[in-house]
């Protein structure tokens, strides 16, 4: 096993692998709690029972997709990257294809999977690796950093140090609340752990951060260890009986959304941790097709089950942080997904506040690539720039990279220097018009 990641070359170990994929983990256990309750509309009083999915298998469907996706991408791609049900997604699933749209959720999983099915079908053909290559360094930079300031800014949110507010948009929050000053508290001790160097800081940040939650009765204690696994009877398999009312126009909206938020989400997320991580070579992410090959199985697969898309997970920046750099990380994370089935009652500890502090600083690590763009080339600043705002601002990633791709050949082209634009970026910008025209409410 040592000797099939290459340890030694990237300089790691069982122990540091294990923090890693222990720290990613717990970094986005959320999903394991906020999916559930997202997919089954248990915000929406008033929606019919029989029409909601049920929260039990969609817990079960989340942690085997989780799993089965992690495992792929760790034994197959190698990379320190977990996956899991994507935020957004989900929340596009429930919120407008179920519930606006009236779209029973079953013909969605129906979408899901078919969306899944084409990727694979891109990926083995190489279209979405020489797209992802041909992205110029410089936006891939400003995507990795963009990235970096989305997350902290959920971070900053999930804390309540910033909420929402009328007049401005966002404000300051109450500072005087207990989860704020938990997340507070949290963010402190990670810091110190992480400027003491300690490699698992940000994993340590979230054990302390829950236990003196828990010790102030901030966080309820669970009140059992393990439970019996939820059965998955409910939704697996639901997608195959509805393949045949996917063909209509609201199902084709449908299906594109899936496809190309998840496409630019997940080619932000690999080129970002594996920049992260130095796994880039020569501005290129070795075994790309492997890694994008994995996320679309994982979406398949998700969807068989009976969960939204499955996606690369930006919280895996987390586990390289913590000294992740190999898929040995993401077969532990996996593991974890697996064991979460029966010990469902401990996750209740993992909150918002606990979370947070990590978030936050994984962002801090992530702008480290805004020195490697050159600011001083206009052209190149102006792209990269909205490309990096766009994400906090607009409150998703796919966005922002539509953004700072649709300005990157005009002022190229403007400042002369249209022959060192990829054809691919052409095609992108004419995607990304079209996108904000017909997709974006």
């Amino acid at each position: 096993m040592k000797k099939y990641f290459e340890f030694d070359k990237h300089g790691t170990s069982y122990k540091t692998e294990s923090i890693a994929g222990l720290t990613t983990f717990l970094a986005m256990a959320y999903i394991l709690i906020v999916n559930p309750l997202m997919l089954s509309l248990a915000s929406v009083g008033d929606y019919p029972d029989a029409l909601r999915m049920d929260q039990g298998a969609i817990f079960t469907a989340t942690a085997l997709a989780a799993a089965v996706g992690c495992l792929i991408m760790g034994l197959y791609a190698k990379y320190p990257i977990a996956l899991a049900p994507g935020m957004g997604l989900n929340a596009f699933f429930a919120y407008t294809v179920v519930l606006t749209m009236g779209i029973p959720w079953q013909t969605a999983l129906a979408g899901v999977l078919v969306s899944g099915l084409i990727f694979i079908v891109l990926t083995l053909f190489g279209i979405r690796e020489k797209i992802i290559n041909a992205i110029p360094t410089e936006l891939k930079y400003a995507v990795g950093a963009g990235i970096g300031l989305f997350i902290t800014f959920i971070g900053f949110q999930n804390a309540g140090i910033i909420v929402g507010d009328d007049a401005v948009l966002v404000g300051l929050g109450d500072l005087t609340n207990g989860n704020t000053l938990l997340a507070v508290f949290g963010l402190i001790i990670t810091v110190i752990l992480m400027v003491r160097g300690f490699k698992g800081g940000i994993f340590f940040g979230i054990v302390i951060t829950a236990i003196v939650g828990m010790v102030f009765g901030l966080i309820d204690r669970p009140e059992a260890i393990v439970g019996a696994i939820q059965p998955l009877e409910p939704t697996f398999g639901a997608a195959f009986a509805h393949l045949g009312d996917i063909f209509t126009i609201e199902m084709l909206v449908v299906i594109l959304t899936f496809l190309f938020v998840d496409f630019f989400d997940t080619a932000g997320t690999l080129v970002a941790v594996a920049n992260q991580a130095g796994l880039m070579k020569e501005d290129k992410l070795p075994r790309a097709n492997k890694a994008l090959l994995a996320d679309s199985a994982a979406t398949v697969s998700g969807a068989i089950l009976g969960t939204s898309t499955t996606t690369s997970y930006i919280e895996s920046s987390a586990g390289v942080a913590a000294g992740g750099r190999t898929g040995f990380t993401s077969i532990i994370t996996a593991i974890l997904f697996l064991l979460s089935l029966w010990f469902f009652p401990l996750l209740s500890v993992i909150t918002e506040p606990v979370t947070a502090p990590a978030l936050i600083i994984v962002g801090v690590l992530m702008v480290s690539t805004l020195g490697k763009i050159a600011w001083d080339k206009f052209e190149i600043a102006v792209p990269a720039f909205l490309t990096i705002i766009a994400m906090p601002l607009t409150y998703s990633i796919a966005t922002g990279i539509a953004v700072g791709f649709i300005f990157y050949p005009i002022t190229m082209i403007m400042k002369g220097r249209a022959k060192e634009i990829h054809p691919v970026m052409y095609g992108l910008l004419i995607i990304f018009v079209l996108y904000f025209i017909f997709l974006v409410e």
